[in-house]
């Protein structure tokens, strides 16, 4: 409401006092009525009889922005975003990763980027937690699949209509809309070029029942999403049998952590690794290290996400990093080699025969697969 002002040191009319007023000067001046003034005339291009448009509505909590679509949608994130002053990101991403990218989100938009940075087990947990107790550091989570899905599953995320969607591979955008894959980890077998011949490597599972492969080969221990799906694709009991045989005939050296396990053949102590993200063998690879990578096809692919927070304190500011994160983020991820969903870039795995793994399965059925992939490791 418009607040009226109120001028001291002067007594004004009142409106009845000045119709009657108005009345005795028609009167003194020979009784004509006065004649009814002409309405204004509308403005060139408006109806007359059109209300004014009104304000646009103002953009308060991630429900609001998430789901605005309107054609000034970008200038209005940026602008408010830039009030805000800074976006907080959970992550299981690299930190040196991702700190190339809030970097570059800095320099675009002046909006600083608060990270944490941990596994993805203890990203989720933190988000859970912080969640009970009302406490919303968290403007944006970017993990695994997996942990992606079970935030949801906790109602803790917020749909972003974000136009850049499209750009997408089908396969990145889930059927709830809650969060969106931005990056794929492809499980793929990484070895030591000092240590195996590229003619010796299998071409199917079943090879590595074969003398040869007896302490040389090694496995990450946390991998029961990727173990499902090769196993539901061999035929679950035959799969089952397959993995236990090659534990109980050749060994596997069971390590904890996918970037310690490149590492690790890419110092000889591990000659060959079965469950290995394609990117950080490539990354070591590209820095000189004596490995390389191949995929007993086909290769199976864990989604890497990105999802609002719908308590999110800073929603212009975590919106546009979402938006930013399919946008211009992804070219940088391929530079990391990574592999973007973004149908726009071209990667060196387009023509990889690849599966994705399904999170929702991966939640759903976890009890039975942990407990499988555990009998499986231990079998000697």
């Amino acid at each position: 409401m418009t607040k009226v002002s109120v001028q001291k040191g002067k007594k004004w009319m009142t409106p009845a006092a000045a119709v009657v007023a108005l009345g005795m000067i028609l009167s003194a001046c020979g009784g004509q009525s006065a004649k009814p003034s002409a309405a204004p005339a509308a403005a060139p291009g408006k109806d007359a009889g059109q209300p004014a448009a009104s304000a646009p509505k103002e953009l308060k909590t991630a429900q609001d922005v998430g789901l605005y679509e309107g054609a000034d949608r970008n200038e209005r994130l940026v602008e408010a975003a830039k009030k805000e002053g800074k976006v907080t990101v959970y992550t299981s991403m690299a930190a040196e990763d991702m700190q190339v990218l809030a970097d570059m989100f800095e320099k675009k938009y002046g909006i600083k980027v608060t990270v944490y940075r941990a596994s993805s087990e203890d990203v989720l947990q933190r988000v859970v937690q912080e969640s009970k107790a009302k406490r919303y550091d968290a403007d944006i989570v970017e993990t695994n699949g997996p942990e992606m899905e079970a935030v949801y599953r906790e109602n803790l995320l917020q749909e972003v209509k974000s136009p850049n969607l499209k750009d997408l591979i089908p396969e990145a955008i889930l059927p709830h809309k809650q969060w969106v894959a931005t990056r794929l980890n492809i499980f793929v077998q990484n070895y030591n070029t000092s240590k195996v011949k590229k003619e010796e490597l299998p071409k199917t599972w079943e090879d590595l029942l074969d003398p040869k492969w007896k302490g040389r080969l090694g496995i990450e221990g946390a991998d029961q999403d990727w173990y499902a799906a090769v196993v539901k694709d061999l035929g679950e009991e035959k799969g089952t049998k397959l993995f236990k045989d090659i534990a109980a005939k050749n060994g596997l050296s069971v390590r904890k952590g996918h970037t310690l396990l490149a590492q690790l053949v890419a110092s000889g102590e591990v000659p060959m690794a079965l469950t290995v993200y394609n990117y950080k063998a490539q990354q070591l690879k590209t820095q000189g290290a004596p490995v390389d990578w191949f995929a007993v096809e086909p290769a199976y692919a864990r989604p890497n996400g990105v999802g609002l927070l719908k308590n999110s304190t800073r929603p212009n500011a975590a919106v546009l990093f979402y938006d930013f994160m399919i946008t211009d983020a992804q070219q940088k991820l391929l530079e990391k080699e990574f592999v973007p969903t973004s149908k726009l870039i071209k990667t060196p795995l387009t023509d990889l025969k690849m599966k994705f793994i399904d999170p929702g399965i991966t939640l759903d059925e976890k009890s039975k697969w942990d407990k499988l992939y555990e009998e499986m490791l231990k079998t000697k």
